[in-house]
């Protein structure tokens, strides 16, 4: 059984920077993309960022120039560098594993940005 864990929420001021950490354990194959998810109050959950396998990232353009997701692969931890953060980051943000064809979500780590 995969598990996946979050770390690294918290409150923080306009402007702020946060570092988010997943770190998946069990029998994992092959990750395929690991992503960061984020779900605001009345929102629907939004990709933030994904990493894949080859080393290319994505990124939500409202985070791009912020965000930065990277990856230890030794240690199947990925991370969520959030610079500049704004009341508008707030939410709850989800790390989820791809290992084709099965996918596993974290429990979520609350960002709240105040202004």
């Amino acid at each position: 059984q995969v598990q996946l864990v979050e770390s690294g929420g918290g409150l923080v001021q306009t402007g702020g920077t946060l570092r988010l950490s997943c770190t998946a354990s069990g029998i994992i194959t092959s990750i395929n993309v690991m992503s960061w998810y984020r779900q605001a109050p009345g929102k629907e959950r939004e990709l933030v960022a994904d990493i894949f396998r080859d080393g290319r990232t994505k990124y939500v353009d409202s985070v791009k120039g912020r965000f930065t997701i990277s990856i230890n692969n030794a240690k199947n931890t990925v991370y969520l560098q959030m610079n500049s953060l704004e009341p508008e980051d707030t939410a709850v943000y989800y790390c989820m594993l791809v290992a084709t064809p099965y996918s596993y979500w974290g429990q979520g780590t609350q960002v709240t940005v105040s202004s």
